[in-house]
């Protein structure tokens, strides 16, 4: 079975929102697109290639009106009126936003270490303009539900053929099934070769992990423990023109959003995966986890499911 891309698609395109935007995103759900009920709006139309392996696949990313002005105003820190239609500076912004989207799904990709998928690479092929009725023409249409801060905002991807079965949570063999992530079952992966974990490392989690996953994904997913992942704690963050930046010098005072009583998040491998409290520890700084996911979100988070 090929490796699924589908949790990493969707978490990168959720946490690299949140990052560009200072706003709490999330996908809520993931079903086939019904072209039918587009209005005549337009959208953005952004062309990009991946390749790896020996795998040429083409996806579209469709960012309609309503969704591109508010990811340029979010950009730009809310500053500003909101614009009603699509204008340059919107399609610099939103394409800005897909590369760094398919610049982070690539690098937590990599990371993995796939047996048939090596060195994934994207080229942002071409952006234009286009009637949301034109989405028509394209293969295999997905409707991204995203939640900005609680407010509803559509995105459309269309992937070719080649592409399914690197993403088969999110087609379903290409039926159309509406996916919930609070309901979405774990799914193989193909796990790079690795020594046995030791007794201590693996008899840890072994029981949450069992409950998820089949035994054989389970003993898989133990070749696994002794991986390290990099831990960090977002302070806060904030969006700032370059020409403010340039104008920075020791001493400057930089006042980020967060406030002082917030929650930090906490972040593994660059995923967000819970919230916590700074604390002080024989000197030095620790962390209190206030939330975090189960094993299942954990593991979908990082990849991992």
């Amino acid at each position: 079975m090929a490796s699924d891309l589908s949790s990493f698609l969707k978490g990168e395109l959720a946490n690299t929102l949140e990052q560009l935007l200072s706003k709490s995103v999330s996908i809520d759900s993931v079903s086939k697109l019904d072209v039918d009920s587009l209005d005549d709006s337009q959208c953005i139309d952004i062309s990009v290639k991946f390749e790896f392996a020996d795998i040429s696949s083409s996806w579209n990313f469709f960012i309609p009106t309503l969704t591109a002005t508010k990811f340029e105003f979010f950009m730009l820190g809310g500053m500003g009126d909101l614009k009603e239609h699509i204008d340059d500076e919107i399609i610099d912004a939103v394409n800005e936003i897909i590369s760094n989207v398919c610049g982070s799904l690539c690098t937590t990709v990599n990371a993995q270490g796939f047996s048939d998928i090596s060195s994934i690479k994207f080229e942002v092929v071409a952006s234009a303009i286009k009637d949301c009725k034109d989405i028509k023409s394209h293969p295999h249409k997905y409707f991204f539900d995203l939640s900005l801060d609680s407010e509803k905002l559509p995105v459309y991807i269309s992937f070719d053929d080649l592409a399914l079965p690197y993403l088969n949570e999110i087609t379903g063999g290409d039926e159309g099934e509406v996916l919930q992530s609070a309901s979405a079952q774990p799914a193989s992966v193909n796990t790079p070769t690795a020594s046995s974990s030791n007794s201590s490392s693996s008899s840890i989690p072994q029981m949450g992990i069992n409950s998820l996953l089949s035994e054989e994904s389970s003993k898989n997913l133990q070749l696994l423990f002794d991986i390290k992942l990099k831990l960090s704690v977002r302070l806060g963050t904030k969006n700032f023109l370059l020409k403010d930046i340039l104008r920075w010098d020791i001493g400057e005072i930089i006042e980020l959003e967060q406030m002082v009583n917030e929650p930090l998040d906490i972040l593994v491998n660059g995923v967000k995966i819970g919230e916590g409290e700074a604390v002080i520890v024989e000197g030095r700084f620790g962390l209190k986890i206030k939330s975090i996911g189960d094993e299942s979100a954990k593991l979908s988070h990082i990849g991992l499911k």
